[in-house]
């Protein structure tokens, strides 16, 4: 049995791991490059591997990191099945087609090239299949597959691949502790021999679930105070989602929401709030309480949709102070951008991040404390205040990826080998792991290829 590392390797974008196995080459995501121009280029790189010789595809979840190169795959010659929940196959289908607008909309602007069709889209909607959590998948010549509730966004999933008497499991993206409506990652199976980790928080810890909905709280009522714009830089999948949670826990049960509107500018997350509300059975305890009773949860009186492109600029000729929540959460494209345009240099405005900011991004440079950037070609100065709220994101941070490593019942991982991190964040989770639990750690390079 081999390994093949193709992706987010000592990075977070790009995730794409080639398993094979008695004659069967099965492939664990096929995410995009996302950040600098540099690692966008690589999405069109040639595949370190033969499409046409891939007997399956497994995917984790529907972040486009993970599956924004399907299309290209099935492109250059993939033809057999695609595995993921239901749920994935929905967002899945979203993400890539709000993908192709962006790529298109750069390629008129900018002459970019395009790295699929929408035909391409078709394509690979058809090769989904849609699987059940704890569903025995039969990969052929005795390889069994099984998804697990990753806990990170809605339909997200650890796959366990079992050969004869060997267990291997990636990752995927594990979840924060205590998200508010999907449920809690589940433990892993005892006896692994290899266990594939992300590490993107594997450096630091988050705030707890008290202290964001504080923060949240204290950042929008100083918003109400200085009049101006708070613009929230969000994923489309479980960022959004999670935070309208929020907001509606604070606006009819809390009632201290301050009263000023709230326009979710995302054309992607309001058609995801759409499928949110096809699967209730993946929702958690609390969430599930709530939907028994009749409560939208993602709906509340200062909320409004704002999907046509007219209705976004609408949202101009509303004076502060008011609430933006727009993709995309790293600030690489999406209408976020022309909100930063305009309130970046605004010293009432103030620019929320809930979410990883890869390198290369606008966020990131936003993030790092940058004073002037460049939004549309056009030099902005940074006026505005600049807040990060860790605890909103859907990665588990160092703790909660210990724990859940340790969750097989005792009988830990014999090798692990961590990925989808920056190399601070990766080294620091591999050396903690190894120091605790005494297990070999190992961090992989890009198409490095090991044996099992």
């Amino acid at each position: 049995m081999f390994i093949t590392f193709c992706g987010a390797d000592r990075e977070v974008t790009g995730s794409c791991h080639l398993f094979e196995a008695k004659g069967k080459k099965i492939l664990i995501d096929c995410g995009m490059f996302q950040g600098s121009d540099f690692n966008a280029g690589k999405n069109f790189d040639p595949f370190p591997f033969n499409p046409n010789e891939l007997d399956a595809v497994l995917i984790t979840h529907a972040h486009l990191d993970h599956v924004g190169r399907l299309p290209k795959l099935v492109k250059e010659g993939y033809h057999k099945k695609i595995y993921m929940t239901k749920a994935t196959v929905e967002l899945s289908e979203l993400i890539w087609h709000d993908a192709y607008q962006i790529m298109e909309y750069a390629h008129r602007k900018f002459q970019n090239p395009i790295l699929y069709e929408t035909t391409d889209i078709a394509s690979t909607a058809e090769l989904c299949q849609g699987i059940s959590y704890h569903e025995e998948i039969d990969l052929g010549n005795g390889i069994k597959a099984t998804f697990k509730d990753a806990g990170h966004i809605f339909g997200s999933v650890f796959v366990e691949i079992r050969v004869d008497d060997k267990l291997v499991v990636f990752s995927g993206d594990i979840g924060n502790i205590n998200e508010p409506i999907v449920k809690d990652t589940e433990a892993i199976s005892p006896g692994v021999d290899l266990l594939v980790c992300e590490s993107t928080y594997g450096d630091r810890l988050h705030e707890s679930i008290k202290q964001r909905q504080e923060m949240i709280l204290e950042l929008f009522v100083e918003a109400y105070k200085k009049g101006g714009t708070l613009m929230i830089p969000a994923f489309s999948l479980e960022r959004t989602q999670e935070l309208l949670y929020d907001l509606n826990h604070l606006s009819e049960v809390e009632k201290t929401l301050p009263p000023m509107p709230i326009f979710l500018d995302s054309p992607l997350a309001i058609d995801a709030t759409k499928v949110y509300e096809k699967y209730p059975e993946y929702y958690d305890a609390e969430a599930t309480k709530l939907h028994k009773i009749g409560d939208d949860f993602l709906q509340f009186q200062q909320l409004r949709m704002t999907y046509t492109k007219e209705q976004s600029k609408e949202i101009n000729n509303i004076r502060g102070p008011k609430v933006i929540i727009a993709g995309a959460g790293m600030m690489n494209g999406g209408r976020i951008l022309h909100h930063a345009l305009r309130y970046l240099s605004d010293p009432r405005s103030t620019l929320l991040i809930i979410g990883y900011q890869a390198e290369g991004t606008l966020g990131r440079r936003l993030y790092e404390g940058a004073k002037h950037v460049k939004v549309f070609a056009e030099e902005v100065a940074v006026n505005c205040s600049v807040k990060a709220v860790g605890a909103l994101s859907a990665h588990g941070d160092q703790n909660k990826l210990v724990s859940w490593i340790k969750s097989s019942g005792g009988k830990l991982p014999k090798t692990i080998y961590f990925v989808h991190g920056e190399p601070h964040a990766v080294t620091e989770l591999a050396h903690k792991v190894r120091d605790i639990f005494g297990v070999e750690t190992l961090i992989p390079e890009f198409g490095e290829k090991v044996e099992i």
